[in-house]
């Protein structure tokens, strides 16, 4: 081996280790046992089964934290970075998320009751049996969101994105919206849309309006008809 060779080949391994030293220290860099304040780092922290009603943790750090089963009532979320975070069961009612980020979180049968996130992404999150009722979600994004049996009763969903969403069961009737919302290839098997004004919404397909529980009140856009099945009897579960 040439001496040009050997100083390359230990440049390179110089490099390597010190970059490997460098993701470690940032890997290493959450404050776990730090209190809440905006800007907190509480990435891949366990948080499980805590009481954090009211605190401020906008712009914070929350990325794959695990929040199964705690209290965020209230909670300042705005801006924050929760992509990958566990909120199974947790409560976020009433909390301010707008522009949060809850891309591919885990938040089955989560109290999202009040919540603010306008303008939020929940793109690809797991949100089975999720109560959003009295949510404020003007502009979020629902894309490839899993929904089923979701409640959005008196939900605000002007300008809402469920593209390819998995809505079904999920109950949108008393829903409130000015303007379209997007159900571009939404699978709406048995989703309630009773009483609702769809005739702005973009994307629906007959084919999904044939799958889904309206009533005599519900309108659609120009071209698509109620099924004959409507409407549905109750959904008891």
């Amino acid at each position: 081996m040439s001496t040009n060779s050997f100083i390359s080949g230990a440049a390179v391994f110089v490099v390597a280790i010190v970059a490997s030293a460098y993701a470690c220290g940032a890997a290493e860099s959450a404050d776990c046992k730090g209190s809440p304040g905006r800007g907190t780092d509480w990435h891949d922290c366990n948080k499980r089964l805590l009481m954090l009603g009211g605190s401020d943790l906008e712009a914070s750090n929350l990325v794959s934290t695990d929040f199964t089963m705690t209290d965020l009532r209230d909670t300042n979320l705005g801006s924050a970075n929760l992509e990958k975070a566990t909120l199974v069961r947790a409560s976020l009612a009433g909390a301010r998320a707008d522009k949060a980020n809850f891309t591919r979180v885990e938040a089955y049968r989560g109290n999202f009751s009040g919540i603010s996130a306008q303008n939020a992404s929940f793109v690809s999150a797991e949100l089975q049996r999720t109560d959003f009722s009295g949510a404020r979600l003007t502009g979020a994004d629902f894309e490839k969101a899993e929904l089923g049996r979701a409640n959005f009763e008196g939900a605000v969903l002007t300008g809402t994105r469920f593209s390819m969403a998995n809505l079904s069961r999920a109950n949108l009737s008393g829903a409130v919206f000015e303007g379209p919302i997007d159900l571009d290839r939404a699978f709406l098997f048995l989703t309630r849309i009773e009483g609702l004004d769809l005739s702005a919404v973009t994307g629906l397909k007959q084919e999904q309006v044939d799958l889904a529980c309206g009533d005599g009140a519900t309108k659609l856009p120009a071209g698509l008809s109620a099924p004959a099945k409507w409407p549905c009897p109750p959904d008891d579960d």
